[in-house]
């Protein structure tokens, strides 16, 4: 893929890589592939042969694309329940499709996931003049399947992409994508382990702000009422102008007063920042940075999967990957720490605050590259190591922060100015000397 073209510092799609087209299938297909084909003709049973994407050279043959196939699917609709007629994409690759090593280390057998335990989905309004499905969605695929190889980050139904352009290259309001499950496609049980189906949904800047305020499912369960937002299965319309705001007002209620009572159920978020910490010369003594790289500029971002907020993070692309607080048992005290975002990654900051640390959670933000991790803690989050004695302790560049019911107030009111549009001047540091405390944050790279 061409990683050359970006906008806002996020991997954007200008010219990408050509695809082969090929209406071609092996016939003789691999055990983890064959289980795939037999699913998709049970729901294509006129379709065996669909028209496919695929790179020229595999990626166990040095390719760049991890993909084996994209399979792109006519599907008819259902009038009767609301279902107009759309081109269903579906990705081979992501799970162990051979099973002898070649792409995926290690094979869990029937009893664990299949590779990354997942498969890509994509379904797009079908325009009455084409007659055969645009391939734009398979490039998009291929680059979230090589975030997913490179960080070993996985993707689960309620998380978000921060993509900052349109989805197909064009000026659509869709710029960012959420993701679902997939309708048709149930987890299935493969030779090589259990895959599910993670579809993707297009979304403007407005939905994907919702879901990092309060939660993704609440947000897909909204975009499914109305055929003009996705309806019931959740197809991407390109050309779809309005917000869901748009289209009902009465959300932005329902959604103030989730926020109020359940808070968010996003944990963490890979971003730009850094935190170094200052001795009383307010010099550098330690120091953990995220270092810019093009394809880390895709924000993929994960929302809890486990009820029980105290204990484990789930962002695959990080050095604390189902690691529990309470494993930061050699950490260091931090005397005074200054921390560093970029605008996105701090816009997020008076959420954090009021959706995570005000019902008694934990917020974590991860590097993009590098080492550094970030993570707020409130006071009623069992098994850290900070106290009101040592608000900030470190195990290596993973850093906790406690912000006590004490300092909440104090910290709201002092970064009320990112509250969206942000008028000050950046970067603008912000520091609390009674706190050892300072953030500073700075613009988005161009």
């Amino acid at each position: 893929m061409n990683e050359s073209d970006h906008q806002n510092g996020v991997h954007c799609m200008r010219t990408p890589r050509s695809i082969t087209e090929v209406p071609y299938i092996p016939q003789t297909p691999p055990a983890g592939l064959a289980s795939l084909y037999m699913l998709c003709k049970r729901i294509y049973p006129d379709q065996c042969n669909p028209l496919q994407a695929t790179t020229v050279i595999k990626f166990w043959l040095g390719g760049p694309d991890p993909l084996d196939y994209i399979s792109m699917y006519n599907n008819p609709g259902d009038r009767m329940i609301g279902i107009p007629p759309h081109w269903h994409y579906i990705s081979f690759g992501l799970s162990d499709l051979h099973g002898d090593n070649r792409v995926h280390n290690t094979t869990n057998g029937s009893d664990g996931p299949s590779g990354f335990g997942f498969e890509l989905t994509f379904r797009l309004l079908k325009d009455s003049s084409e007659t055969s499905p645009p391939t734009w969605p398979a490039r998009l695929m291929q680059s979230l399947a090589k975030y997913v190889f490179k960080t070993g980050n996985t993707l689960y139904a309620g998380d978000h992409v921060s993509w900052h352009c349109g989805l197909d290259g064009s000026e659509s309001r869709l710029q960012h994508m959420l993701m679902g499950e997939d309708p048709q496609l149930q987890v299935t049980v493969t030779p090589h382990g259990s895959v599910r189906f993670v579809q993707i949904v297009g979304a403007c800047l407005e939905e994907l702000q919702t879901v990092q305020r309060w939660n993704g499912p609440g947000v897909l369960q909204i975009l499914k009422r109305h055929s003009v937002t996705g309806g019931s299965w959740l197809i991407t319309n390109m050309r779809r102008g309005e917000s869901m705001f748009d289209v009902d007002p009465s959300v932005h209620d329902e959604i103030t007063e989730g926020i109020k009572t359940e808070g968010s159920n996003l944990c963490g978020i890979s971003a730009h920042c850094s935190w170094e910490e200052l001795n009383n010369r307010c010099d550098k003594a330690l120091a953990y940075n995220s270092v810019e790289h093009s394809m880390n500029n895709l924000r993929i971002i994960n929302n809890s999967r486990a009820p029980n907020e105290d204990l484990k993070e789930t962002d695959g692309n990080s050095n604390y990957k189902s690691c529990e607080l309470s494993e930061l048992n050699q950490g260091q005290f931090i005397e005074n720490v200054h921390i560093t975002f970029n605008l996105e990654a701090g816009l997020l900051l008076p959420f954090v605050l009021k959706g995570r640390i005000r019902h008694g959670r934990h917020f974590t933000f991860k590097a993009l590259t590098g080492d550094a991790t970030i993570t707020f803690v409130a006071s009623a989050v069992s098994g850290s190591l900070v106290s009101e004695e040592k608000p900030f302790v470190a195990q290596g560049s993973w850093l906790q922060v406690l912000v006590s019911n004490s300092f909440l107030d104090s910290m709201e009111s002092s970064l009320k100015f990112l509250n969206e549009p942000v008028m000050e001047p950046l970067p603008k540091t912000v520091n609390w000397p009674d706190r050892n405390l300072t953030i500073t944050i700075n613009p988005d790279k161009l």
